[in-house]
């Protein structure tokens, strides 16, 4: 090192060239180092859970690691991202994702990178923009896919000890999360885990334990509504260590709106003015709404145009054709992902979208996934008034005429509920 160096005035140090060159080789060793005994600790059949279990003797949960039902695989063959925005129906639709036996399912993680930026510092958050976001949110969605859930805790607030946390958003709504090994509560269970004894029973999640179940479920299926574009995926789809599908979920812009005005009652509070009084308060926060539609064309139209980074990885997927015909658009979905439906995913969608939901408290529920969907895909229309709607209309009018709604002229049409506002439509990308 002395020969590659010489000093300098103020005691600084100059090196030539090959010195530095090996400084940045050295460096670079050590990060590979590092990342490798990580990734072993995460593969090799239970390696991990052995050297864990040595600290964690009193833990059953780590002995159940190394019962061969949950040897893990070496990396996860499918790589599937629900892609939509906020009420659309990707609760719905994610639960059908969910109810694969292989398939480790993640709600909306990106919530907490979203929450992360949110609340930094005034100063911090000046200069972050949006390409730093979605940097963010495409490096967890990468590590997540790769089944490293520990990458995580650089965003879960307050952070997790010993990778423990009871703060990962909605925990409750991944079986594999709420399953063995991750919670042995799960092992003599009936039913599959829901969202209503999962948190009670399960206790806190070990991030170390989700990483084994991740890597033992062999696919990895995530949901967001935090991403604008498809376009912003591109990085992702290109990596070649992921074999990304995309199934960008769309709904008409005006059911969008409806639902938002009921389940973040606060956050649009003058919209329900408008909607109750029918008088139009002086100001209405037109450019959430706005935004939507211009992204959801701008995704469309990319993906309809098969540009070669998202060739065979796109699947456009209306809500309303969910919802009227489930069984036929899932077995379209799971066909595009190349998985099964197993019959666990057809009982699902017999209980969970013939029912006749009688309590406020389950339709006012946010995120419920238990509807008579027939019924709900033009439920809206029996919700906004007619002035409303032709607002949205005038503001979204390139929107409904690519994605196929029809637009009404009355308030008479509007309630019409015999004349579909679902066009027949068949997406298929350009040639």
């Amino acid at each position: 090192m002395r020969e590659g160096c010489r000093a300098r005035g103020g005691g600084r140090m100059e090196c030539s060239w090959k010195t530095i060159l090996l400084l940045v080789c050295a460096s670079l060793g050590v990060q590979y180092t590092a990342i490798r005994t990580l990734r072993d600790s995460l593969s090799g059949p239970c390696r991990g859970a052995y050297r864990c279990q040595s600290r964690h003797h009193g833990d059953s949960r780590w002995t159940a690691l190394c019962d061969d039902s949950w040897m893990p695989v070496e990396f996860p063959q499918k790589h599937i991202l629900l892609f939509a925005t906020t009420r659309s129906g990707s609760s719905f639709t994610g639960q059908l994702l969910n109810q694969h036996p292989g398939i480790f399912y993640v709600f909306e993680p990106l919530y907490h990178v979203q929450q992360a930026f949110t609340n930094s510092s005034s100063r911090l958050r000046r200069t972050l923009d949006r390409r730093a976001l979605l940097g963010a949110y495409r490096d967890l969605l990468l590590n997540l896919y790769t089944c490293d859930l520990h990458f995580m805790e650089n965003y879960i607030r307050p952070e997790p000890q010993d990778h423990i946390t009871s703060s990962l958003f909605r925990r409750s709504s991944s079986h594999a999360l709420c399953s063995p090994p991750v919670c042995l509560e799960g092992v003599d269970a009936v039913d599959p885990p829901d969202e209503t004894w999962c948190p009670k029973k399960c206790g806190a999640l070990n991030l170390t334990l989700a990483s084994m179940s991740c890597l033992s479920r062999g696919h990895v299926a995530i949901k967001t509504v935090r991403i604008p574009e498809v376009g912003d995926l591109r990085t992702l789809t290109e990596d070649p260590r992921l074999d990304l599908k995309i199934i960008h979920l769309v709904r008409d812009p005006r059911a969008i709106l409806a639902s938002r005005i009921m389940a973040f009652s606060e956050q649009f509070h003058s919209w329900k003015i408008w909607n109750v009084t029918g008088r139009q308060p002086r100001y209405v926060d037109l450019s959430q709404i706005t935004s939507t539609c211009k992204d959801m064309v701008a995704s469309v139209e990319t993906g309809l145009q098969r540009p070669a980074w998202l060739r065979g990885r796109y699947l456009l997927v209306r809500y309303e054709d969910l919802a009227l015909s489930p069984e036929a658009r899932v077995t379209e979905i799971y066909r595009f992902v190349g998985l099964e439906m197993e019959d666990r995913v057809r009982m699902w969608i017999v209980k969970n979208t013939n029912s006749n939901v009688s309590t406020p408290s389950e339709w006012n529920y946010k995120y419920s996934t238990t509807r008579d969907s027939r019924v709900t895909a033009e439920s809206w229309r029996l919700r906004l008034s007619f002035d409303i709607v032709r607002t949205i209309q005038n503001l979204c009018n390139d929107t409904l005429a690519l994605l196929g709604y029809s637009q009404v002229h009355s308030a008479a049409e509007l309630r019409n509920l015999s004349r579909s506002l679902v066009e027949p439509r068949t997406f298929q990308p350009v040639t």
